[in-house]
Order: C-alpha cells, then sequence, then structure tokens
C-alpha cells in the first residue's frame, strides 16, 4: 500500500533539498551575524554595535556631558525601540559596563545611582539609575552630523544608524573588549591613553616603525584595578607581534607589621575582572579544604578602596612564600589572554598586530578629516554663494522690494534681472523684513572674506597628505592632554614586575625556624637539642655509649645519614626526638638492618658533591642532590662487598685528595683522578697488603692539608712540604707525616 503524502493547503511548490545544504546554509548565515553583528568588535571605533547603538541613541537623546541625566530606562527603549531588536536587560548590561570604571578603562557612560560593584553585585533595575554621556564618548561621537560616516537603515528600516562612529579617540586599545562569536574569540585588554597616543604619533612620524619600537611606548596593558603584571618583556613583545598571547596579572600587596613580630598581608589592588567577594569564599573554601596550609585567616575590610587582610598562620612564614603559594592556586593571580581578533572595515575578521591596529586607528581618522573637510566645504560654498546673493540685495534693495511687492513671479524675475542662482534667490525671498536692516556691506563683506580663506585652506588641506597627517597629529596630541598621566584618569594603575623563582616547599614553610644542635651517639641514638652547643663535654649518654656526631642545624634544614652498608638516609630535623633524656633510637626512624651501623650525620647543602669511600679502598664523588632518600628505607650509592664497609663521607670541595689507611700509609692524588657517579663501587683509592681505608679528605691544593690531633689542635701542612706524598690514585702510599693523629683520622669534615 503506497503512502499519501498530505500537503497543507496554498503551501506552494516543494522543492527537495539535502538536509546538510540547509544547516551549512543557516549555520553559516547564523555564524556570519553572529561576527559581524555581536561579538566582534570594529578596528577603527573598537566598538560592538550594542555599545555604538547606546552611544548613538544617547546622543539623539541629547544626554551631553554637560546636560542633565535621564532614566536608564528611557535609553534602554530607545535604543530596543529604535535600533537593537533584542532583549532589554542584555542593553541595559552593555551599558551599565560602560558606565563601571572597574570594568572599562576609559567609561563612556556617566552614572547615576547604584551600577554595581567590585563584588559583582549586579546594578539597581534600570527603573531606578540614570545616565548621561562622558567625554570619551563625546570624542567618540565628535562630528557624527558632518557626514565623516556611513549611515545604513536600522532593522525595520524606519531610523539610519552609523556604521561606524568617528572615533577621535582609540578606544580599541584604550579600553580593550572581549567577545566570542562562532568558530573565533576576541580578547584586548585596556592599555594608557598616554601610552597609545605616544605610539600614534611615532607611527605617524615613522610610518615603518617597528613592533619592538612600538612596544617601547605601550609596555603592556594598564587595568582599570591597576594591580602587577609579570609577564616577560619578551612574551608581551611576541604577543603584540602576533596579536597573540597573554598577560600574568597578580594582586598588588604590602606587608603590615602588627607588633610582637607579627605581620599581616594587605592587598589594595585586585587582577582585572575578577570578583572580590568570590574570590574571598573561594580562598574560605580551599582554607578548610586544608590546601592553604600557610593562610591562618582571611577579611574583607575593604571601602571605596579595596582592603583585603591576610594573616599567616604563624609569623615564622616568610610572606613572599605565603603570597606564592595564593598565587599558585587562587585567582589572586590570573593570565589575561590577548587575541586581536577584529573587524577590519567592518567586514573581514582577523587576527592584528599591535602596529596594524594603530595604523587602521589612524586611517580611518584620515578618512573622518578628508568627509568633514568636504562636508565643511560644501557648508562654505553655499554660504558664499547665499552671500553674494545677499550684496547684490543689499546694493540694489529698492529694486529688489519692488520685484518681490508687484511681480507676479518675483522669484523668476529677479534671477532674470539679477543674473541670480535659485540659491540665491531663494535666500532673498526667505529674508525677513527686520533683516534688511542688518543687511551691511561691510558686515557680508566680512563673513565672505572670512569663509573665503577658510575654503581656500580646506582646499590646500585636501590637496596634501602631509597637512592632513599634521592636523591628525594635532588631534592626537590634544586628546594625549586631555588623558595625560598627570589627570586622575589617565595615570598609570598597572606596573610592571618580575615574579620571584620560589620553590614553594609548604611542608617546609610551616616549621617555625629555630637553632639546634643534633646529637648522635656511637650507638645510634639520636636527639635535637635547643640552640646551637659550643661545650658536648657536660652530655649524658646511656651506660656504654658515648658521643659520635654533634651536628649545628636549623629546624627548617635536611639531615643526611651514612650507613655502613652505603646507603643514604634523609631526615627533617624538625622530626627529631627533643634534648630530654637520651633521645631515640635512629633504627624506629629508618629501616637499617641490624649488623650495620651509622657512620656520618651532616646538614644537606643543594648543589654541594661528596667524596664516599669503602674500608676496601673504593670510592668515587657523588653529587649531595642525589643521595636524598624519599623513603624510610633509604638510598643505596655506595655498593660494598662484605666484610667491606662504607666508611668515609667528607665534602668534595677542593683539587686533590689525600687517603690515608689503617697501615698509617697516605697517598695524595688529583681529584680530577676520580669518577663521578650517582652509584656504584668506585675505582681503587689507595692499594693495601694489610687493612684497609682509614679515612679520606678532599682539599684545595694552594691551601694545604689540614687536620687535627686528639687534643682539638689544628695542624697544616703545605703541598711542597706533602710533595713526597704525592701520587697517583691506587698507590700505597708512604708512611704519615710526623704528628699525624694515632687513630688514623683527618678528624671531622663537616
Amino acid at each position: 500500500m503506497s503512502k499519501t503524502t498530505i500537503l497543507p493547503p496554498a503551501s506552494g511548490p516543494i522543492e527537495p533539498i539535502r538536509l546538510k545544504d540547509a544547516l551549512e546554509e543557516r549555520y553559516l548565515a547564523y555564524a556570519l551575524s553572529t561576527i559581524m553583528h555581536r561579538a566582534l568588535p570594529d578596528v577603527r571605533d573598537g566598538l560592538k554595535p550594542v555599545h555604538r547603538r547606546i552611544l548613538f541613541a544617547m546622543r539623539e537623546l541629547r544626554l551631553d556631558p554637560d546636560s542633565a541625566y535621564k532614566k536608564c530606562a528611557k535609553i534602554v527603549g530607545e535604543v530596543m525601540g529604535n535600533f537593537h531588536p533584542h532583549g532589554d536587560q542584555a542593553i541595559y548590561d552593555a551599558l551599565v559596563r560602560l558606565a563601571q570604571d572597574f570594568a572599562v578603562r576609559y567609561p563612556m557612560v556617566d552614572g547615576q545611582g547604584n551600577f554595581g560593584n567590585i563584588d559583582g553585585d549586579n546594578a539597581a533595575a534600570m527603573r531606578y539609575t540614570e545616565s548621561r554621556l562622558t567625554e570619551v564618548a563625546g570624542l567618540l561621537l565628535d562630528g557624527i552630523d558632518e557626514e565623516t560616516v556611513d549611515f545604513r537603515p536600522t532593522y525595520d528600516g524606519s531610523n539610519q544608524e552609523p556604521v561606524v562612529l568617528p572615533a577621535n579617540f582609540p578606544n580599541l586599545l584604550a579600553n580593550g573588549t572581549s567577545g566570542i562569536a562562532v568558530g573565533m574569540a576576541t580578547s584586548i585588554p585596556p592599555h594608557n591613553l598616554e601610552e597609545l597616543a605616544n605610539a600614534l604619533l611615532h607611527l605617524i612620524k615613522h610610518p615603518n616603525a617597528t613592533i619592538e619600537k612600538l612596544v617601547e611606548f605601550v609596555p603592556g596593558p594598564d587595568f582599570p584595578t591597576g594591580g602587577v603584571i609579570v609577564e616577560p618583556r619578551d612574551s608581551i613583545l611576541e604577543a603584540y607581534k602576533t596579536g597573540r598571547g597573554g598577560f600574568r596579572v597578580r594582586a598588588r600587596w604590602e606587608k603590615e607589621e602588627t607588633g610582637r613580630g607579627g605581620y599581616q598581608i594587605v592587598v589594595t589592588e585586585m587582577p582585572y575582572q575578577v570578583q572580590k567577594a568570590k574570590l574571598v569564599e573561594r580562598i574560605a573554601e580551599l582554607m578548610s579544604e586544608k590546601k592553604l596550609p600557610l593562610l591562618g585567616d582571611i577579611r574583607d575590610e575593604s571601602d571605596e578602596n579595596v582592603r583585603l587582610v591576610l594573616e599567616p598562620k604563624a609569623r615564622t612564614i616568610d610572606p613572599m612564600l605565603l603570597m606564592e603559594s595564593l598565587f599558585k592556586i587562587t585567582e589572586l593571580e590570573i593570565r589575561f589572554s590577548l587575541n586581536m581578533n577584529v573587524l577590519s572595515g567592518g567586514q573581514v575578521p582577523g587576527v592584528l598586530s599591535l602596529r596594524e591596529v594603530l595604523q587602521k586607528w589612524l586611517d580611518h581618522r584620515q578618512v573622518v578629516l578628508v568627509r568633514r573637510s568636504e562636508f565643511r566645504l560644501k557648508k562654505i560654498e553655499h554660504r558664499l554663494e547665499v552671500l553674494d546673493g545677499y550684496l547684490i540685495a543689499y546694493l540694489n534693495i529698492d529694486e529688489v522690494i519692488r520685484i518681490v511687492r508687484f511681480e507676479d513671479d518675483p522669484k523668476a524675475k529677479l534671477i532674470q534681472r539679477f543674473k541670480l542662482t535659485e540659491v540665491q534667490a531663494e535666500a532673498i525671498l526667505n529674508l525677513r523684513l527686520k533683516s534688511l536692516s542688518k543687511l551691511e556691506e561691510v558686515e557680508i563683506k566680512a563673513e565672505h572674506d572670512k569663509l573665503s580663506k577658510e575654503r581656500r585652506e580646506l582646499k590646500a588641506l585636501l590637496k596634501s597628505e602631509d597637512a592632513q597627517w599634521a592636523r591628525i597629529t594635532e588631534e592626537v596630541r590634544e586628546i594625549r592632554e586631555m588623558f595625560s598621566k598627570k589627570t586622575d584618569i589617565g595615570r598609570r594603575r598597572s606596573s610592571f614586575a618580575e615574579a620571584p623563582e620560589i620553590a614553594i616547599d609548604l611542608e617546609q614553610a610551616l616549621i617555625e625556624k629555630e637553632p639546634i644542635t643534633v646529637i648522635l651517639s656511637d650507638k645510634g641514638w639520636i636527639r635535637a637539642m635547643k640552640g646551637h652547643l659550643e661545650d658536648t663535654s657536660k652530655l649524658e649518654f646511656k651506660q656504654g655509649d658515648g658521643l659520635k656526631r654533634a651536628v649545628k642545624a636549623m629546624t627548617t634544614d635536611k639531615l643526611l645519614l651514612l650507613a655502613s652498608n652505603g646507603k643514604f638516609f634523609t631526615l627533617g630535623a624538625d622530626q627529631l626526638p627533643g634534648g630530654r633524656g637520651h633521645g631515640e633510637p635512629l633504627r624506629l626512624m629508618v629501616d637499617l638492618e641490624e649488623n650495620h651501623a651509622f657512620v656520618e650525620i651532616f646538614v644537606h647543602q643543594p648543589g654541594r658533591k661528596l667524596l664516599v669511600a669503602a674500608t676496601s679502598g673504593h670510592g668515587f664523588i657523588v653529587p649531595e642532590d642525589e643521595v636524598i632518600a624519599g623513603t624510610r628505607k633509604g638510598k643505596q650509592v655506595l655498593n660494598v662487598d662484605e666484610p667491606a664497609e662504607a666508611n668515609v663521607c667528607v665534602p668534595a670541595a677542593g683539587d686533590m685528595v689525600a687517603v690515608v689507611g689503617e697501615n698509617r700509609k697516605m697517598v695524595i692524588f688529583p681529584i680530577s683522578e676520580l669518577n663521578e657517579m650517582t652509584r656504584g663501587k668506585g675505582v681503587i683509592l689507595q692499594r693495601y697488603k694489610d687493612g684497609n681505608l682509614s679515612d679520606a679528605r678532599v682539599f684545595v691544593k694552594k691551601d694545604g692539608l689540614t687536620w687535627l690531633d686528639s687534643a682539638g689542635r689544628t695542624f697544616t701542612l703545605s703541598i711542597g712540604e706533602l710533595k713526597e706524598y704525592v701520587g697517583q690514585r691506587g698507590q700505597a702510599g708512604l708512611k704519615a707525616p710526623n704528628g699525624f693523629p694515632r687513630s688514623n683520622k683527618f678528624g671531622p669534615a663537616f
């Protein structure tokens, strides 16, 4: 059974079309509409259609900077009814933004009433607020009645609206903009007008100016809310060259002392477009989630000025470290993107460089100047023509009156009698009687001469590009003076700085930095005494135990331990038991077998190198950063074959190595003969027929070799006195010098 398609009555002919083609056609139309009529600004005036229509409608309502305010509801109604066929709330939101001095660098609307705040609170309803234009808007609209720009019919064809504004103000870069279209977006930060004017003046004088030179005048954005730009200069230059990039912006802060060694951080400027109330709420959430361990409290003490108070968890926390941790995970630092995707000629979207954006604004100003001059020239020529007619009428006043009174067609008769033009005859006929007394020849000629001079100047201006650029230069200088950095609105608000390179170790930052002395006993008991002890003779130990090492450290230090099996262990100085009693066994803190002992303990110094060696005489150089252990099990560095044991770990700071064996024989050789490794057995340092390696020391050749005797006295022998001991690695060596300790040890190395 065949299916019958029932068509609606009077539906007309139906043409089959592929769904894909239909969707592509309609989506393309939508995309173009969004790009051209909603989301992307025009490079010439820096405005989107909604903003342009708001400003034009306010001008039509005569809301000039010196006029009275009018209800925003009236303005929105005017815009929606005559120019912009969209929702009233969308139009009002756009109007509000133009009035917010924290959102727009140079506001175009002067608002009266509640227009929102930096906390993110909305403006009052449009029936409660009033507004008028600012001087900036006046500059953008300057000359719009003088045929400087094209007009087009509005959406319903009942009115005319400007395609673009004359824009005697570089609005695109001065105020910036952002928008999302179909398949493309734009994001342009605001800039300082005096800096832009300086760049424009340089570009007029040097049309082939490089981006590098222009960036000297425009070093970066100038956000209305201030802040500190920490983006590197190379990145800023590259962004302005390509039209794509970004700027890292941080809150401005200062440290306030609160007494007794305490302090608090006060944030005085927020990054652009960050809502303060939401930021405070987010930071409070992060604190409750234990993600900000350095921050103790946050409170908002703002009035007209921003004052956000941050209290550290402890007064010993470095304020720079606290702020770096906040910058890392909160919106106290943001990245504002740069994507100068704009409409050129109101038609073609494209990403432009800084130079291209400035040049296109200058080109637009030249077009406006030419059109304005041509308009004025037409007005002058019309007026001169009328004045010539008035002069004829004045010289023949009685005949003119007679023709007007008695002739049936006075206009034609006047044209015939005095050879007048239509314009002149019409002007004479429209004269009021009371004006006849004022038609004095001197006044007419004076005005005629003045206008003739202006006509000559305009014609010269239209013929000379140099004269046109000179006039544009004057205009740019005038706006630079109007918004110079000396004025309140023109002062630079955002500053530049370099972000400090700080590695954030939150756990370590929470440790109160205090001096301690770490005591390690022969049997492996450890404790931390407060302060740096100079006299360790009064320390008490368990029976049969004694002092092995006393190390001066800080609670924030890391301690490295070498065990006889060649493993290194790492401990935090803040994790050690207190100095009361005899401490605790180290084996409770690290996993070390019973048949091995601890050989050395010292404070970790990043970047240092160590010489490690075993009783077998084997050893090598290892970077200290490579021996840090991340677990209780330690890190195997020196491989030893039993019954040999690791027994030497000394700093490798010098160019010579001295090795002494249990047989009291010593050999000295250059450190260059040793390998640098991260793990291994190493190479032979000294050979023995009987006995083992006892100790080793790295020293600087010109300083000589030093050791401590049993009484704690220091002995130093020069390399000249030791020349008979200098040989090669792996030799047996000679009997140690007279006075060398009987213990066959050089003394503590750390």
